[in-house]
């Protein structure tokens, strides 16, 4: 056991933001698979320190949670007007995080067309049938080389439906070096956009999530339904748009609208609507 802190975090809004899908809040603590390793996270709602029991050291939580960013200067840059104000006023805390680029990239392919909890039981079921125990009722991600090696009829059990002749061929490109992740790290937004979208089954809103979690590209805006609606309803007027309010359009005022730092807007957002409805 040990403590994390970190001024600015808020570990509830964190995780349950809808950017990661393999933690659970069954009581008092998280649970969750991290790095093929299980961890159970605690935040003292007054101290605002966290409890960690894990085998992970703390440093590699720490970088997680990106504690390292600047987040008051950060939110002080996107928090441009009256809708986006209400949002960090609610819900300050919330931090990005930076996850496993191969695990990231499967999930969000496994993401299209599905809510959540449809996410996380697929990963859940894909990890239990292919990944290796690591606890009881716990498993770790599949790894690239034994997804490569599957046919689609093998996968039926894990009910994946059509996603899952796509992440065979993503991680049998992934092997092949048809997509060497690492190099997306270095390469800009446009350019590693543009590699990601070249699997099947990965548009602009899923490659934006890849780049935004997994690779810290901050001016990926991945726009879904509920970022859609909420930009129709309160910004729709901007003279950007022109009468023309297209996602892709969206992800173009998003990244002029609030700047470098507009993946947290967009964050920050998408949490709002998906709590609160809103429109």
């Amino acid at each position: 056991m040990y403590e994390l802190f970190c001024e600015d975090f808020n570990l509830d809004y964190t995780l349950d933001c809808g950017q990661v899908f393999r933690w659970d809040k069954p009581g008092d603590w998280w649970v969750g698979v991290v790095k093929g390793s299980v961890v159970r996270l605690q935040q003292d709602k007054v101290t605002g320190k966290v409890l960690v029991d894990s085998s992970l050291p703390k440093e590699f939580l720490e970088h997680y949670f990106r504690f390292d960013d600047d987040l008051d200067d950060i939110l002080r840059r996107v928090n441009r007007d009256v809708f986006m104000d209400e949002a960090i006023s609610k819900y300050r805390g919330l931090r990005l995080i930076r996850q496993d680029p191969w695990e990231c990239l499967i999930s969000y392919m496994l993401a299209t067309a599905w809510s959540i909890p449809n996410i996380k039981r697929g990963i859940s079921l894909l990890s239990a049938r292919y990944g290796k125990k690591i606890g009881d009722g716990y498993y770790s991600f599949p790894e690239p080389e034994t997804l490569a090696g599957l046919c689609d009829g093998e996968l039926r059990d894990c009910k994946l439906g059509f996603r899952s002749g796509r992440i065979v061929k993503a991680a049998r490109h992934v092997m092949g070096g048809n997509l060497v992740l690492d190099e997306l790290f270095s390469a800009d937004y446009r350019e590693a956009r543009q590699r990601l979208m070249f699997l099947e089954g990965i548009g602009e809103k899923v490659a934006d999530c890849i780049l935004l979690f997994a690779f810290g590209k901050m001016e990926a805006f991945p726009v879904d339904t509920h970022v859609e609606k909420v930009v129709r309803y309160y910004y729709g007027s901007h003279e950007f748009f022109n009468g023309s309010v297209t996602k892709s359009k969206i992800g173009d005022w998003g990244r002029m609208y609030f700047g470098e730092y507009c993946g947290y807007a967009q964050q920050y957002f998408f949490y709002q609507k998906r709590l609160e409805g809103l429109v």
